[in-house]
């Protein structure tokens, strides 16, 4: 069988994306998409999003994670699914969308940078070393001293297995303040099981538990990633923090078509 795909990325978070549109997708296959998301023997990608049908809304979005196992919300993969969906003339400038973590609004602009609402948090745990939140996906955040030459992986991956988090595990976050509303950060992702170039609901995260830890009293955050700038910003009330929304760029890379046997 020959699957035409898309590949996306957001600020160097990289996807690949199938119009499944008419479900034709062995999308149960988690070897088939582990394989494809393989950098050296597939298409090479931190994950595989479908594009399908949806009754109430303009689509709906299904991520799997690179070990091909389908996962929770991916902020990025967000942002890229609506680049995809305009270019496949699903929608135009604006859209609802259904995700494994409920409705999410989005607004794509004309020089490829997109807001996508993220879901609201109303829990977060604070910690002497850690904080711990959910924006659509678990994330650990903690501050470090020496960003650039943290080792990322190690100590994710550390934390990610640790009995703190269980089987589930979680994604972990680490993070410098660079000013004011300005922050650096780097993430262990889990199901990729290494660190990826960006983290869109780990960027969210961080944005979220630096204010509510007070190390910025801004609602408008800017976050240095591997792989470029994003933005987030948010109203905090008294129900927690809402009108959650992450911005950046999304990018079409390239597309083809992969023989695969199912």
């Amino acid at each position: 069988m020959n699957i035409q795909f898309y590949k996306y990325q957001g600020t160097g978070n990289d996807f690949i994306m199938i119009d499944n549109r008419q479900n034709y997708f062995p999308k149960n296959d988690t070897n088939l998409i582990e394989k494809i998301c393989d950098r050296r023997f597939g298409i090479g990608a931190d994950g595989l999003i479908l594009l399908e049908n949806d009754n109430s809304t303009d689509f709906r979005m299904v991520y799997y994670n690179s070990d091909g196992n389908e996962s929770s919300m991916c902020g990025n993969g967000g942002r890229c699914i609506v680049a995809f969906a305009k270019s496949l003339n699903v929608i135009q400038d604006k859209t609802t969308f259904i995700a494994t973590d409920g409705l999410h609004q989005a607004t794509i602009f004309e020089n490829g940078i997109v807001s996508l609402q993220m879901k609201d948090v109303d829990t977060i745990k604070i910690e002497d070393e850690y904080i711990y939140l959910n924006t659509g996906s678990p994330h650990h955040v903690t501050l470090v001293n020496d960003i650039q030459n943290y080792d990322v992986k190690a100590n994710g991956a550390e934390i990610r297995y640790s009995d703190l988090y269980g089987k589930a595990g979680s994604n972990v976050n680490f993070v410098s303040q660079l000013a004011d509303n300005h922050f650096r950060l780097r993430t262990y992702e889990r199901g990729v099981e290494d660190e990826t170039l960006s983290c869109g609901t780990g960027a969210t995260a961080v944005a979220i538990a630096m204010n509510a830890i007070e190390k910025t009293k801004s609602s408008q955050i800017d976050l240095d990633v591997q792989g470029g700038k994003l933005k987030v910003s948010f109203e905090k009330t008294t129900k927690g923090y809402q009108n959650v929304f992450l911005e950046g760029k999304a990018a079409f890379v390239f597309e083809g078509k992969i023989e695969v046997n199912s």
